[in-house]
C-alpha cells in the first residue's frame, strides 16, 4: 500500500512538474518521502526535488537535495548532473567540475555531459586568466594612488576609478582583498585627501558587499571605531560614502553571505551578533560626541533607523531594539532635545531632530508588549525629569524640546511626558517669554501638542487666545509664523467637513494668505518658511483655501523650490498640502439612507464643500501640472533621508494617482519623470501607498508606449507592482487596469513575458478569466492571449486534464464581441504554434463546429480572419479533422469567402480549400476553382 502510494505521488509530482507547477511538484515529492519510501525511491525523490529547486532558482536547496540523492545512490548520474548545475550557479566551479567529470566517467557517450564539462572548463580558464591579469593591475593601481609625486594628476584619478570598478565584481573584490588591499586602503583613508578617501570607501563597499568574512576581516584591520568616525567628518560626500559602507557592512553581517565561498564562511563566523552590537554601539556613541558634524550625526541616525528595527513583524526577535533602548535611548533623546543656535551644544542640522523622532517612533513601534513599552516610557520620563528639575532655564528648554521630539515620533510617549508635573504649565508660561529662543521652543511644543487628541481640547480652551496674542503682538516673524501654524492646526480640526468650521467665516482664508506671503518671502530662512508650509498643510482641508492656493503661481513655485532645499523635514507638509489640493485622500460618498437616518436622529452629518466636486478637483490638478508639480515630486522621491517615511511615500503615491486619473494628463506626467519616480514608490512603503503607486503605473502603461515610458531595464521593474494588483484584496478597477497593463507588456517581448511568468501571474490571470464582470473577464483573456506566445504557457494548454483550451473555444462563441476577438486570437495563435491542439478542439465541446462557423460568418473582419486561421490550422494538422470540416456547412462558407474581395480572410479560406483538394476530400470545379 505504501509502495503504491509513493509511486502515485511521484507520478503526480512528475505531471505537476511538466505543467510548470514546481511548488506543487515539490509538495508531492515531500509527501512521498514521508511515506517510508525505499532508499532507491528516496534517491529519485530527492533528485526530483533538486530539479524543482533548480527551476525555482533556489540553488542552495537544489545542491542539498541532489547531495541527499547521491548519499542514497552514489551512481545516480542525474543527481550528480543537477548538483553540478546548482554548484555552477553558486559560483563554485571547482566543485561543479568534479561532479561533471564523474558524470562523464559513468556515461562517456552522453553529449550533454561532455558539452557541460567543456563549458565549465572554459569558465574556469577564463577566471584563472582574469585573476592572474588583475594581480599586476591591482598592484599598479595602489602604487599610483600612494605615490606622492602623482598628487592631483589624471593618472591618479583614473587609477582610483578603476579600483572602484574592479571591486564591484566579486572576483575583483576577492583579488584586492587577498592582495593586502584593506591595509593599502587604510593608507588611502589616512591621507585625508577627499578623492582618495572616496575611492577607498567605495572600494571597501565592493569588498564587503554580501560577504560576511571579508566584512569581519575589514572591520578587524580598520577598526570599527575608525570606520564609524569617518561619518563625523565635515566633508558631506565622504560622510555619505562612509554611511553607505556601514550599511553594506551591516547587511553582510545581518543577512550572511549570498554569493561565493559559502563553505569556507561557516567556519569563520558562527554568530555575527557581537560584531553587529559593536557597530551599533559605536554609532550610538557618535551621536553625542561634540566634534561630530551635523551631517555625520544625521547619517548615524539614518543608519540606526535602517539597521535596528525589525523589517517585518513576522520576525519574533526584537532583541536588537531592546538592547538599543537600554544602551542608547538617552543618547537619541539628547539629539532630539538639542537646539540649533547656542554654541557648546551638539552640532545638528535642521533635519536632526526629525530623524531622532523617526528613530524613536520606529523603536517604540518595534516593541511587542506592555512591559517593554512601559520601560520605554520610564526611560523617557526619567530623562526629561533629569533636565526639567534642578537644571535651571536651560534644562527646562532642553526638556521641552525633548517632549516636542517625542510628540513628533512616538506620540504616546510624548503625551505621557506632557502630563509630567509642571511641563505643560512651563510651555504656556514660556510662550510669553521675552527671549526669542525660549518662545520658539515653547511655541513649537504647543503646536506639536495641539495635534494630539488628549491635549487638543485643553489647548483649544487655553492656547488659542495665547497664540492669537503672539501672532498679533510679536515683532519677530519666526514667532508669528509658528503661532500662525498653531492656529491653522486648531482651525483645521474639522478636516474636510464643510459644516464644522472652527473659526469665523473668512478667517482660514486670511491665515492661508499670510502663510503664502511668508512662503514666498525668500528673505526668511528655509527653516522658518517650512512652518508656512506646515500651516498650509492644515488649512488646505478648506476647499476655498485650495482654490486660492493653486491660483497663486508664486506660492506654488516657492513650495516646489522649498521641497528641493536641504531642509528635508518639509517633505511631509508639502506632500500633505498636495494630497489636500488633489483630494487624493480616502473619501466615501455617504449612503443617502444613512444620511436621512442621521438627520432624523439629530446626529452630525459631514458635508462636502461645493468646491470639492470633481470638476473643481480636475481643474486644480491641471494647474498643479502646469506649475511643475511632477518635477518637484520626482525630486522628493529621490531624497535619501529618514524624513521620507513610508507615510510620506504613501502621500506622494496618492498625489501621483490623482495626477494620472485623466488620460490626457499622463503624457505630461511621463515627460516630467513621473514614471521613473513611481517605481520606488510601488516597491517600498505602506501597503496602501504601494497599491496606489502600482495603480498609477498601470494607468501609464495602458495609455502610453511602455518602452518610452520606462526605458531600458526599468520596464522589467514595472511587472512586479502590476502583478501585485491582481491579488483579491485589490478592487475590481485595480484588477482590470493591471490586466490591461500586463497585456501591453506581454505583447512587447519574450523577456517581458518570462518576467511576468516568474512573478507567478499566470494562475491569477486564469482566475480572472472566470470573473463575472465582463470587462475583467475580457481583459484577462486578452492578457492570456499575449502570454500564450511563451512556450511555458503553451505547455500549460497542451497538458492533459485541463480545461484551458475548452474555455477559449467557448469564449469564441460568446455574445461579447471583444471577448470573442481575444479568445479567437488566442486560439489562432495556439493552433499555429502547437498543431497537436487542433485535434483536441472537437473533443472539448460538441458546439465547436457552430462556434467556428459563427466566427467565419461574423460581420467583423477581425473575427472572420481569426476564425479562418483557426480552421486553416486544423485542416493542415489532420486529414481526419479536415474531412469533418468539409462534410459540414464549413465547405460552403469557405467557398463563398474564397471568392470574396482579396484580403487575409480570402487567402486563408482559399488555402483551406487547397489543402482539402490535396487530401482528395474535394475536387476543383471545371473553372479550376
Amino acid at each position: 500500500m505504501t509502495a503504491s502510494s509513493v509511486e502515485q505521488l511521484r507520478k503526480d509530482g512528475n505531471e505537476l512538474f511538466k505543467c510548470g507547477d514546481y511548488e506543487g511538484a515539490l509538495t508531492a515529492y515531500t509527501q512521498a518521502l514521508g511515506l517510508g519510501a525505499t532508499p532507491q525511491d528516496q534517491a529519485i525523490l530527492h533528485r526530483n526535488r533538486a530539479a524543482c529547486h533548480l527551476k525555482l532558482e533556489d540553488y542552495d536547496k537544489a545542491e542539498t537535495e541532489a547531495s541527499k540523492a547521491i548519499e542514497k545512490d552514489g551512481g545516480d548520474v542525474k543527481a550528480l548532473y543537477r548538483r553540478s548545475q546548482a554548484l555552477e550557479k553558486l559560483g563554485r566551479l571547482d566543485q561543479a567540475v568534479l561532479d561533471l567529470q564523474r558524470c562523464v566517467s559513468l556515461e562517456p557517450k552522453n553529449r550533454v555531459f561532455q558539452e557541460a564539462l567543456r563549458n565549465i572548463g572554459g569558465q574556469i580558464q577564463e577566471k584563472v586568466r582574469y585573476m592572474s591579469s588583475t594581480d599586476a593591475k591591482v598592484e599598479q593601481m595602489f602604487q599610483i594612488l600612494l605615490d606622492p609625486q602623482e598628487k592631483g594628476t589624471e593618472k591618479k584619478q583614473k587609477a582610483s576609478q578603476n579600483l572602484v570598478v574592479l571591486a564591484r565584481e566579486d572576483a575583483g573584490a576577492e583579488k584586492i582583498f587577498r592582495s593586502n588591499g584593506v591595509q593599502l586602503l587604510q593608507r588611502l583613508l589616512d591621507t585625508g585627501e577627499t578623492d582618495l578617501m572616496l575611492a577607498a570607501l567605495r572600494t571597501l563597499v565592493g569588498i564587503c558587499s554580501e560577504h560576511q568574512s571579508r566584512t569581519v576581516a575589514t572591520l578587524s584591520v580598520l577598526g570599527t571605531r575608525r570606520v564609524v568616525s569617518i561619518l563625523g567628518v565635515e566633508n558631506q560626500a565622504v560622510s555619505l560614502a562612509a554611511c553607505h559602507l556601514l550599511q553594506v557592512m551591516f547587511d553582510a553581517l545581518k543577512e550572511g553571505v549570498k554569493k561565493g565561498f559559502r563553505g569556507k564562511e561557516g567556519a569563520i563566523i558562527v554568530d555575527p551578533s557581537r560584531e553587529l552590537k559593536v557597530l551599533i554601539s559605536n554609532l550610538l556613541e557618535l551621536l553625542t560626541e561634540v566634534g561630530v558634524s551635523g551631517q555625520g550625526r544625521d547619517n548615524a541616525l539614518t543608519l540606526l533607523i535602517k539597521m535596528v528595527p525589525r523589517k517585518s513583524f513576522k520576525d519574533p526577535n526584537n532583541s536588537l531594539t531592546l538592547w538599543v533602548i537600554d544602551q542608547g535611548l538617552k543618547k537619541i533623546l539628547e539629539v532630539g532635545g538639542s537646539v540649533l543656535e547656542p554654541p557648546g551644544e551638539l552640532r545638528v542640522t535642521a533635519n536632526s531632530r526629525m530623524s531622532a523622532s523617526i528613530l524613536l517612533s520606529k523603536l517604540f513601534d518595534d516593541l511587542k508588549c506592555d512591559a517593554e513599552r512601559e520601560n520605554f516610557h520610564r526611560l523617557c520620563e526619567n530623562y526629561i525629569k533629569s533636565w526639567f528639575e534642578d537644571q535651571g532655564m536651560a534644562g527646562k528648554l532642553r526638556a521641552i524640546q525633548t517632549v516636542s521630539c517625542l510628540l513628533q515620533g512616538p506620540c504616546d510617549a510624548g503625551n505621557r511626558a506632557l502630563e509630567l508635573n509642571g511641563v505643560m504649565e512651563s510651555v504656556i508660561a514660556l510662550c510669553a517669554s521675552e527671549r526669542e529662543e525660549e518662545q520658539l521652543v515653547a511655541v513649537e511644543a504647543l503646536i506639536h501638542a495641539a495635534g494630539k487628541a488628549k491635549r487638543a481640547s485643553f489647548i483649544t480652551a487655553n492656547g488659542v487666545s495665547l497664540l492669537k496674542d503672539l501672532y498679533k503682538r510679536s515683532e519677530k516673524d519666526s514667532i508669528r509664523i509658528r503661532a500662525l501654524v498653531g492656529l491653522c492646526k486648531l482651525g483645521s480640526a474639522g478636516g474636510t467637513d464643510f459644516s464644522m468650521k472652527q473659526f469665523a467665516e473668512g478667517s482660514t482664508l486670511k491665515l492661508a494668505k499670510q502663510c503664502r506671503k511668508w512662503l514666498c518671502n525668500e528673505q526668511i530662512d528655509a527653516g522658518t518658511r517650512r512652518w508656512a508650509v506646515e500651516g498650509l498643510a492644515y488649512l488646505t482641508f478648506d476647499a476655498d483655501v485650495k482654490e486660492e492656493f493653486v491660483e497663486d503661481e508664486a506660492a506654488l513655485k516657492a513650495l516646489f523650490q522649498l521641497s528641493r532645499a536641504e531642509e528635508r523635514s518639509v517633505l511631509f507638509a508639502v506632500a500633505s498640502a498636495l494630497v489636500n489640493c488633489t483630494n487624493s485622500y480616502d473619501y466615501e460618498e455617504p449612503d443617502p439612507k444613512m444620511v436621512e437616518l442621521a438627520k432624523y436622529a439629530k446626529q452630525h452629518v459631514p458635508e462636502q464643500h461645493p468646491k470639492d466636486k470633481q470638476s473643481f478637483v480636475r481643474a486644480r490638478v491641471k494647474k498643479l501640472l502646469a506649475a511643475g508639480v511632477v518635477s518637484a515630486m520626482t525630486c522628493m522621491v529621490k531624497t535619501e533621508s529618514p524624513v521620507l517615511t513610508n507615510s510620506c511615500r504613501e502621500l506622494l503615491s496618492r498625489v501621483f494617482l490623482a495626477l494620472v486619473e485623466e488620460a490626457e494628463d499622463r503624457g505630461t506626467v511621463v515627460a516630467q519623470g513621473g514614471g521613473k519616480a513611481l517605481l520606488p514608490l510601488a516597491l517600498e512603503g505602506t501597503d496602501v501607498g504601494q497599491t496606489k503607486a502600482a495603480q498609477a503605473l498601470a494607468k501609464l502603461t495602458i495609455t502610453s508606449n511602455p518602452e518610452m515610458t520606462f526605458p531600458g531595464e526599468r520596464i522589467y521593474e514595472v511587472v512586479r507592482p502590476l502583478v501585485s494588483l491582481l491579488h483579491l484584496n485589490c478592487s475590481g478597477l485595480q484588477n482590470f487596469e493591471a490586466l490591461m497593463a500586463l497585456t501591453n507588456l506581454a505583447g512587447i517581448s519574450e523577456r517581458l513575458r518570462q518576467k511576468i511568468l516568474k512573478e507567478k501571474a499566470v494562475p491569477m490571470v486564469e482566475g480572472y478569466m472566470f470573473e463575472e464582470h465582463e470587462m475583467i473577464r475580457r481583459a484577462a483573456t486578452e492578457c492570456m492571449c499575449n502570454l500564450a506566445m511563451s512556450q511555458e504557457v503553451q505547455d500549460l494548454f497542451e497538458a492533459e486534464g485541463n480545461d484551458r483550451l475548452k474555455l477559449l473555444v467557448l469564449y469564441s462563441g460568446e455574445d461579447d464581441e471583444l471577448l470573442r476577438r481575444a479568445a479567437a486570437g488566442g486560439l489562432a495563435m495556439l493552433t499555429s504554434m502547437r498543431p497537436s491542439l487542433c485535434s483536441r478542439i472537437p473533443q472539448v465541446t460538441t458546439h465547436w463546429l457552430e462556434i467556428l462557423q459563427a466566427l467565419l460568418l461574423s460581420p467583423s473582419q477581425e473575427l472572420q480572419h481569426r476564425g479562418a486561421v483557426v480552421v486553416l490550422n486544423m485542416v493542415e494538422a489532420s486529414r481526419e479533422i479536415a474531412s469533418t470540416l468539409m462534410e459540414s456547412e464549413m465547405l460552403e462558407i469557405l467557398s463563398v469567402l474564397a471568392k470574396s474581395k482579396e484580403g487575409p480572410v480570402t487567402t486563408a479560406a482559399a488555402a483551406c480549400l487547397g489543402k482539402a483538394v490535396e487530401y482528395g476530400l474535394i475536387k476543383p470545379n471545371q473553372d479550376g476553382e
